[in-house]
């Protein structure tokens, strides 16, 4: 079934209602005052297991659901199953940050969760301030999926920009054959790069840069699930790796990706913290900006389904390097945020929806399949 296909929305007006499954009480009273630190949410009760989450769910009806997926009796993922087909509605994975708990997270992601938060044991101030605006914001986008971006940093009031679908801007054409593909995305991007990768050859002549926001130590498990459904050879991002064309690197978790050219034939994957300050590690914008600069129009940049405006500054510069840009359309993002922030500046060359992503890379790569 589409994913939260039968939720209905809070009133933007009404506090949004929040429950929360953990079998640890120290982390249910620590995720309830993270949600209650922001006057617009309100939790609604608490459940220990998954049965009680159900129970709860069905006697409270809440907006969203924050689900622990290592629980006693009925697990995080069969909870989630039963929420999925029972009671739809928008449900945030609170996991713990290890190869089992990534995995399992990556399954319920495909079920139907709607993002995730890493669960720590203990944390520091610092952690609390960046979990509880993590938390906060996901939950705010769960229950309101569509409404627009937040202004992008810097950009001054005014009048919209027309969309690029609809007007150009520059007059520059996209004419190179792109001989490497930037994607960004966030909520929503496992499903997404899992639908685009699976259909592209193995003898693909681009090779592909991917940031997905997900928290540190989860992005190698997804790397592993694309590699396992894709013809393409998909690897976690590795410091000083050869980008070579039919390969796939994900930027690791806490870490930014940018290309970096050694020769006319040579470039290679450099990863790094800097900025420090990036308001997401690894950032698309990052990303994207090293890539326009190294292969300047020969880029093909995507922007998929997620929260935020990451990624806008980074498709603008392909965008004045003559390079292709092309944005998921609304009707097919679970979260229409990073696309509409970059369409919002004009810098969208294309507006498709996923489905039509893996052809229209296959078309600008003048791709055709051997006899």
């Amino acid at each position: 079934m589409p994913r939260c296909a039968a939720m209905s929305p809070t009133p933007s007006h009404s506090p949004v209602r929040v429950l929360i499954a953990d079998d640890s009480s120290f982390m249910r009273a620590a995720l309830a005052r993270m949600v209650e630190s922001d006057d617009s949410l309100r939790v609604v009760g608490t459940a220990r297991d998954g049965l009680e989450a159900i129970a709860q769910i069905d006697a409270l009806q809440p907006d969203v659901v924050t689900l622990d997926l290592d629980m006693p009796g009925l697990s995080g993922l069969e909870t989630l199953k039963r929420v999925m087909s029972e009671s739809p509605r928008p449900v945030i994975i609170v996991s713990g940050l290890a190869r089992r708990g990534a995995e399992d997270t990556l399954t319920a992601l495909e079920l139907g969760a709607f993002d995730c938060v890493a669960k720590r044991l203990s944390y520091d101030y610092g952690d609390v301030v960046k979990v509880q605006e993590e938390l906060v914001n996901k939950i705010k986008t769960a229950a309101h999926p569509n409404t627009p971006a937040t202004r992008l940093r810097g950009q001054r009031d005014g009048p919209s920009h027309q969309p690029a679908s609809a007007h150009l801007g520059p007059a520059v054409t996209a004419v190179d054959v792109p001989s490497i593909i930037a994607i960004g995305t966030s909520t929503g991007g496992p499903t997404a790069l899992e639908q685009i990768l699976r259909t592209l050859p193995a003898d693909l002549p681009a090779a592909i840069l991917i940031v997905q926001h997900m928290p540190a130590g989860f992005i190698g498990p997804l790397a592993k699930r694309l590699n396992d459904l894709s013809p393409l050879q998909v690897h976690e991002a590795q410091e000083g790796q050869l980008i070579t064309a039919g390969h796939v690197y994900l930027a690791p978790g806490g870490q930014h990706l940018t290309a970096h050219r050694l020769s006319s034939a040579e470039v290679r994957v450099h990863l790094s913290l800097f900025p420090d300050r990036a308001p997401h590690i690894p950032s698309v914008d990052v990303m994207m900006c090293s890539v326009a600069e190294v292969f300047g129009a020969s880029v093909m940049g995507i922007i998929l389904t997620g929260m935020g405006d990451d990624g806008a500054r980074g498709m603008e510069a392909i965008f004045h390097e003559g390079g292709l840009t092309v944005g998921q359309d609304e009707g097919t993002c679970v979260v229409y945020g990073m696309p509409r922030s970059c369409e919002e500046i004009g810098v969208l060359r294309e507006v498709v929806p996923l489905c039509k992503i893996p052809p229209r890379i296959l078309t600008a790569l003048r791709y055709r399949k051997p006899h």
